[in-house]
């Protein structure tokens, strides 16, 4: 018996294959498995057809067997079986996949579900196996062929015996070492993991012989003392069972599926105890098909919001799971997602395990963002509660990603997007804010703080509501960014009241402001060499109500992104410019300004007491607030 050496370019590749492709040595029962359906795919097709068969399709199986004695792990198919020409070119050739050729030839049949595609798959066997035997008899044929190769040094083949159609995959398993434990895939726990992780969908039955134990009925001793008390004895014994579900709850009818079982499925897939909120379960079919079932949490993780966080969605190629958290399926502003997209009609790389950045995958994400969003879109409209108790949980990550990326998904995200409305007293969305604008009013006003009871009072803030103009209150500190990226909304800009003017004023009006000012400019002058570098500016303002002063930023930067930019990079962070604004119809002002001829040494007070004020109606630290009590002391003598 002549040993052949593979038909690969060279060694190297295989080599390659073995020991670099596949991150995790797990993948090989996937490989095997998968290999073992596409054979059984085949002769049922052939069955179809063929009346000689002889086999019923409830009758096709995988079996396993372990034998930790021997170190050695098979898995058998009664499926198509190989000839030695097809061991040859398939097991011989590196690359080389039969069931490629076959899909292509066999691709308008909708029953037939064949995974391998590239023909590298059963090298993995070689990460975990020293030796590798392939016995295998085809469908028609009266002779088995056996085929063996330690790795890389090449294969031998020879006639065997084999009583029906079908595959053994025998593995031998390299020898533990301090690095790897290589027994434990003879472990009957850890058989039962990879198949309910990898393979669990697969359309045919995984078979084993597994141990269980029962109790032993023993003949009871009614005259012996505690025989009520005496714990019950139980022995071993080993049954045949299936491992694996079979048919994924995704492939069933939505009819079919009850409310029950999505959220036991939910539960059990995701391990959240936790209701989802909505499902969302679907097919798509055309140039590229594909199923999806999706949930959208009802909270949020622990973990949601840090880096540890692992986002995407369960990618199986006809049931067989191809990567656990699928990234490129989910856009970051939808990352609260969960749930398990299954196509065949991915292109998969050579290995399986990495998919190629194709145009079908591209569909796919863009299609399930999609309905994602229409879905949260109808939640809004047609279940607001529902839809708050969602954007409680994850209400911040839709702002994170409507500012990500310069606003590259905005469009995605913007009607989605609540804030609190300052007239409604509740949680508006951009369009019922614009739709409920008052006459006149031109901008989307927004004012940003730490908490709604104090941005209410802020002086704009109330010159503002006695306009009738609504005002959005901005708390965390994503909000501010969301503006500033879109812009607009519904062709209305946006306006925060700290910094921007709010555009009150006539043109009369504003001439005369501008007559007052020149009229006060002693005022002006006296306040601002009395606080000295305290503020940058001071200035009148007709835009403060009932409120005497107020602090606004020199620069475009509010004091709320000042103080965010201090948390997030103290480093590089830098004080915005301050502004005292007074209001020159306010008795307070008109005080200080008559204390400037009769008291100068108050008429500073004022300033200083006016300054410290401004300060603390804009949420901003004392510099001194021993020298602010003081004040206030010596002003109440």
């Amino acid at each position: 018996m002549e040993k052949q050496q593979f038909k690969a370019e060279s060694q190297r590749l295989l080599d390659l294959m073995i020991n670099s492709i596949y991150t995790h040595k797990e993948i090989f029962l996937r490989e095997i498995i998968s290999n073992a359906s596409d054979a059984i795919d085949k002769l049922a097709y052939t069955a179809l057809t063929d009346d000689k068969v002889g086999i019923n399709r409830d009758e096709f199986a995988i079996t396993i067997t372990r034998d930790p004695e021997n170190r050695t792990l098979t898995v058998s198919d009664n499926g198509i079986g190989m000839s030695k020409e097809e061991m040859i070119e398939n097991l011989g050739t590196i690359a080389k996949s039969g069931s490629l050729g076959f899909k292509q030839a066999m691709e308008k049949n909708e029953d037939i579900d064949i995974i391998g595609q590239f023909g590298v798959g059963f090298y993995s066997a070689f990460m975990v196996a020293s030796s590798i035997t392939v016995i295998s008899r085809k469908y028609g044929e009266d002779k088995a062929w056996k085929w063996v190769s330690d790795g890389a040094d090449g294969y031998t083949i020879e006639e065997t015996e084999k009583d029906a159609p079908g595959t053994d995959v025998i593995m031998t398993l390299k020898a533990d070492t301090e690095d790897e434990k290589y027994s434990e895939y003879l472990e009957e726990y850890e058989i039962r993991s990879l198949i309910r992780k990898y393979s669990d969908y697969i359309r045919y039955p995984i078979k084993m012989e597994v141990t269980k134990s029962r109790p032993v009925e023993e003949p009871k001793d009614e005259n012996a003392e505690g025989e009520e008390n005496k714990a019950p004895k139980y022995e071993s014994y080993t049954e045949m069972e299936t491992l694996n579900s079979m048919v994924p709850i995704w492939q069933r009818d939505k009819k079919d599926v009850t409310e029950e079982e999505y959220e036991t499925f939910y539960r059990d897939k995701f391990f959240d105890y936790n209701k989802p909120l909505r499902t969302i379960h679907y097919n798509v079919e055309g140039n590229v098909s594909f199923k999806a079932l999706l949930y959208i949490p009802g909270k949020a993780p622990y973990d949601f919001y840090t880096k540890d966080y692992k986002r995407g969605l369960q990618l199986y190629s006809s049931g067989v799971l191809i990567m656990d958290n699928c990234e490129d399926l989910l856009p970051e502003h939808f990352r609260f997602v969960r749930g398990v997209v299954d196509s065949q009609d991915l292109s998969l790389n050579i290995s399986r395990e990495m998919l190629q950045h194709n145009r079908q995958l591209t569909i796919i994400a863009r299609n399930i963002e999609k309905k994602i969003k229409s879905e949260l879109k109808a939640m809004l409209e047609n279940d607001r509660e529902k839809y708050e108790e969602f954007y409680a949980a994850f209400g911040r990550q839709l702002k994170y990603g409507t500012v990500s990326d310069y606003g590259a998904h905005k469009e995605a995200t913007q009607d989605l997007l609540l804030f609190y409305s300052h007239k409604q007293g509740k949680l508006v969305s951009l369009k019922e804010y614009v739709d409920a604008m008052a006459e006149g009013q031109e901008k989307i006003y927004f004012a940003p703080g730490e908490n709604k009871e104090r941005l209410s009072k802020l002086p704009q803030v109330e010159t503002l509501t006695k306009k009738g103009y609504d005002v959005l209150l901005f708390t965390e500190d994503v909000d501010e960014f969301v503006p500033q990226t879109l812009m607009t909304y519904m062709e209305k800009p946006f306006c925060n009241v700290s910094t921007e003017d709010l555009g009150l004023q006539t043109e009369e009006e504003k001439k005369q402001a501008e007559e007052k000012a020149e009229e006060m400019k002693g005022l002006l002058t006296f306040v601002k060499e009395t606080l000295g570098d305290q503020v940058k500016e001071v200035k009148l303002s007709s835009e403060l109500g009932s409120h005497p002063v107020c602090m606004t930023p020199a620069e475009g930067m509010s004091f709320e992104m000042e103080k965010y930019m201090k948390r997030a990079n103290p480093e590089f962070a830098f004080p915005v410019g301050r502004v005292l604004e007074l209001n020159p119809e306010h008795e307070a002002v008109q005080a200080m300004q008559k204390a400037m001829t009769e008291d100068p040494e108050k008429a500073k007070d004022y300033a200083k007491l006016l300054c410290y004020q401004a300060q603390l109606m804009a949420e901003l630290p004392l510099d001194d607030p021993y020298a602010y009590t003081e004040l206030v002391c010596r002003l109440m003598k």
